[in-house]
């Protein structure tokens, strides 16, 4: 008999296994990135104060677009989070996937945020 695969506990063995080596300093925070169905939510994080510093998401007031969950939302979404970034003087981040593959629409993300003008 066929076991069901967990796709999100794998997904969570695989951001632990991320979180080890990747870790948010005051002057170089952690840009962290989850994604649901129907959204995408990114955060700026300094892990040695425990703040999130920055965050931006397809459900803030300040985005534009009706639907949340495609790949240009997600590269609006970083564009937007670079922006409220680099307003509080943040430049230069490491960049935590969540445990996701580097695709689609975590890809469109970190793009825009490049863009944007974040460099990681």
């Amino acid at each position: 008999m066929f076991k069901k695969v967990d796709k999100q506990a794998i997904r969570k063995r695989s951001h632990l296994r991320i979180r080890k080596k990747v870790f948010g300093t005051p002057e170089r925070p952690r840009l962290s990135v989850f994604r649901s169905e129907k959204h995408i939510y990114a955060q700026i994080i300094d892990d040695i104060n425990a703040r999130t510093l920055v965050s931006a998401s397809s459900v803030d007031k300040e985005f534009e677009e009706k639907i949340g969950g495609n790949k240009e939302a997600a590269k609006v979404v970083g564009s937007m989070l670079a922006k409220k970034a680099l307003e509080k003087g943040i430049d230069n981040v490491v960049f935590d996937r969540g445990g996701y593959i580097y695709h689609g629409r975590v890809k469109e993300l970190a793009e825009g945020a490049r863009e944007a003008g974040l460099q990681f």
